[in-house]
């Protein structure tokens, strides 16, 4: 991307943003799940920095070796910011759920879908119990360019800090943050199917290409063969995913009286 920003000031900006909510609406911990990847690496260290009681949690559940070691480095490193790191094993707990769903409801979509809503569920019961909200750490492109999160999963949070950020831009945010740079240099996944496919080969473009599309490809005239097929691509998710991104319909009983 070309968007020319001060990644100094971006960081004050964004952890003043989240203390003026923190303020106005009495909230009293934030509550993040830290997955090893650069997004909940970011989005943590920069709520750490705020200075407000922090609850950083790693929820492995049938996670590949590689993710869990990512995401104890990035808890280690929050524990030096004062932040209250915890681990919760969820691995047992969904195998009980995937059992009983497949007598009848078998898929592997869903049981992927379901193990994100699961950690969703863990974070809210923190944040319930300990007067907080779940923070969000979508970036732009998943959130509002091809919808690429789980419905009421990682896309139920209170707030998104970084959810106006293109991936590249989150990278160099991290960068600027002392993020380790094994998370910085790692691959990334949502860590929910049994085998190694990564975020990139799911959708079939590159977070690059896809950020190239949001900011020229769409209004551009016209397009190489690559490019017409990343903006393919981008469009086929986006409207795919598009129920995840705008608000939920509801039935208007003014426009739709009844005689």
């Amino acid at each position: 991307m070309n968007r020319i920003i001060d990644y100094e000031n971006l960081s004050n900006e964004i952890q003043r943003w989240i203390e003026n909510y923190v303020l106005n609406n009495n909230i009293k911990t934030l509550v993040i799940g830290v997955s090893g990847g650069i997004d909940s690496a970011v989005v943590s260290t920069l709520c750490a920095k705020t200075g407000i009681p922090t609850i950083a949690v790693g929820m492995p559940l049938n996670s590949k070796l590689n993710n869990t070691t990512l995401s104890n480095l990035q808890l280690e490193f929050l524990s030096k910011l004062n932040v209250k790191t915890v681990e919760i094993e969820l691995s047992e707990t969904f195998k009980s759920f995937e059992t009983l769903m497949s007598q009848t409801f078998k898929s592997e979509l869903a049981n992927a879908n379901s193990k994100s809503r699961l950690r969703m569920m863990t974070l809210y019961h923190i944040a319930t119990v300990t007067s907080g909200i779940v923070i969000g750490t979508g970036n732009k492109v998943e959130d509002f360019g091809v919808g690429f999160f789980t419905k009421y999963g990682d896309g139920g949070v209170d707030i998104s800090p970084i959810a106006d950020l293109y991936k590249t831009e989150v990278r160099e945010l991290g960068r600027y943050l002392g993020v380790p740079q094994e998370i910085i240099d790692a691959t990334p996944t949502d860590g929910l199917w049994d085998d190694d496919r990564n975020d990139e080969s799911q959708i079939g473009a590159t977070y690059e290409e896809l950020e190239w599309v949001m900011e020229y490809g769409i209004n551009k005239i016209s397009h190489t063969e690559k490019e017409f097929k990343v903006l393919q691509t981008y469009q086929n998710f986006n409207e795919k995913n598009k129920h995840k991104m705008v608000s939920i319909p509801i039935f208007d009983l003014k426009q739709n009286e009844i005689i």
